[in-house]
């Protein structure tokens, strides 16, 4: 009997399902969900309301922010539905999705944003680790779990107002900061979980394109998301910001944006661990996408506490200015550990940027000078072009550790390296400009 037993054990571990197991980078298994990548059906969202049978009229000139809420607001009052925007243009202003409300863009479909701000009202928020009034989105929805958009259609952010607006402030005033520009971003979704974004465009974002605040269980599949960066730059129109969330999958999308592709946040400031507006990001797999111009393709901060278990895979990169840049804010105790980056092809101007992060440094009068970690970074089966390999510059209040880089063929204008600057750094078949690195 105990031989038996002995025998299957020895079968399971030998067997391909076991072998080729799934881990995040802590070694805990990766759940069966982030292996479901199909999509929702429209057919399953309930009862469809098809916006220009309910009022809202086929005008791409007129603005009908009040005509289109109606329609979500009508929905929920009748247990819930899809709120469908058929071909054609229209224009609003901020709209707030309900619980059991969702929202679809059919093929041609461009749900545009109104260009003035009056019609995005300031109400309780979150941008740039702060919990304050700011403006809504064009697209909101708080506390609406199953939230879903899909369609094949587009939401405009018309931002190109906004971005003169900022770039006139800046011109001004070089230290402006990014809130002193009154502009609206493109999504908003708010505790809310079991969210799903499908197929559809984002483009022209005034601020953030996507942003995702206390959510658990989301899912962004195959969505092109572009803000350009000329002839006038989209300032700070982050692709996807992940703001205190645990499980999400990102796959199958086309990112390219004047700011960071996916940016890893959860609060800023020397007590920022102590807030519990504030918390971690966990368990984010990226794969099997592709990346344009960014600053970065995945990016931890600026206003980050906690990043743990994060994997980017199977990607395409192109025109960025960093593959993965860890930014180390010195007014913000920090901790990014267990990040993998692998099967990576293409071309960035850094391989990988850590530094201090000091725009809009502020200890608030604390003394000290919190420390910022980032612990057990890999990066492994990547063949790319650089300017810079190893971009990297610590001061005292940093402390890397557990970097492993495996397998990677860089060529590069600057092959600078110092192993020195972290504690315990593996390097296993690194070659830069066709020389092994030890």
């Amino acid at each position: 009997m105990k031989k038996t037993i002995w025998l299957l054990l020895f079968s399971l571990i030998l067997s391909p399902s076991f072998a080729q197991q799934d881990l995040w980078p802590d070694g805990s298994v990766i759940s069966d969900w982030f292996k479901d990548d199909s999509k929702i059906s429209l057919s399953d969202l309930g009862r469809p309301y098809v916006i220009t049978e309910h009022g809202v009229k086929k005008d791409p000139e007129l603005l009908q922010t009040f005509e289109i809420q109606k329609v979500i607001d009508k929905a929920s009052a009748n247990g819930g539905g899809v709120i469908i925007i058929p071909e054609g243009t229209f224009l609003s202003g901020a709209l707030f999705f309900k619980p059991n409300t969702h929202l679809h863009l059919m093929d041609g479909a461009v749900l545009k944003g109104s260009n003035d701000i009056a019609n995005y009202p300031k109400i309780p928020s979150r941008m740039e680790g702060q919990n304050l009034d700011y403006f809504a989105a064009l697209v909101n929805a708080y506390e609406v779990d199953g939230f879903t958009i899909s369609g094949k259609g587009t939401i405009d952010g018309n931002g190109l107002k906004f971005w003169e607006a900022f770039w006139q402030r800046r011109k001004e005033d070089p230290n402006c900061t990014n809130l002193e520009v009154s502009r609206p971003r493109l999504v908003f979704i708010w505790r809310s979980n079991n969210v799903q974004l499908q197929d559809v465009s984002l483009i022209n974002a005034g601020f953030w394109s996507s942003h995702y605040y206390q959510c658990e269980n989301v899912k962004i599949l195959d969505l092109t998301i572009t803000s350009p960066s000329s002839p006038v730059k989209a300032p700070s129109t982050d692709a996807i910001d992940l703001d205190v969330v645990k499980n999400v999958l990102i796959k199958g999308c086309y990112l390219s944006v004047n700011d960071d592709a996916i940016a890893l946040k959860g609060g800023k400031g020397p007590w920022a661990d102590e807030d519990r507006n504030n918390g971690e990001n966990t368990h984010i797999l990226i794969e099997d996408s592709e990346f344009g111009f960014c600053h970065s393709a995945l990016t931890c901060g600026s206003e980050a506490i906690h990043n743990k278990n994060v994997i980017m895979r199977n990607i395409q990169i192109q025109d960025a200015h960093r593959l993965l840049w860890l930014k180390m804010r010195p007014d913000t105790p920090q901790n990014y550990e267990y990040i993998t980056v692998e099967n990576i092809r293409g071309q960035a101007h850094s391989f990988i940027y850590v530094k201090p992060w000091t725009q809009f440094f502020d200890l608030q009068g604390r003394k000290d000078v919190p420390l910022s970690y980032s612990d057990h970074i890999t990066m492994k089966n990547i063949d790319l072009e650089c300017d810079i390999f190893f971009d990297v510059a610590i001061t005292e209040h940093d402390r890397l550790s557990n970097f492993d880089f495996e397998n990677i063929t860089v060529k590069t204008e600057k092959a600078n390296f110092n192993k020195d600057l972290v504690k315990g750094f593996e390097v296993k078949n690194v070659v830069v400009n066709g020389k092994s690195l030890e």
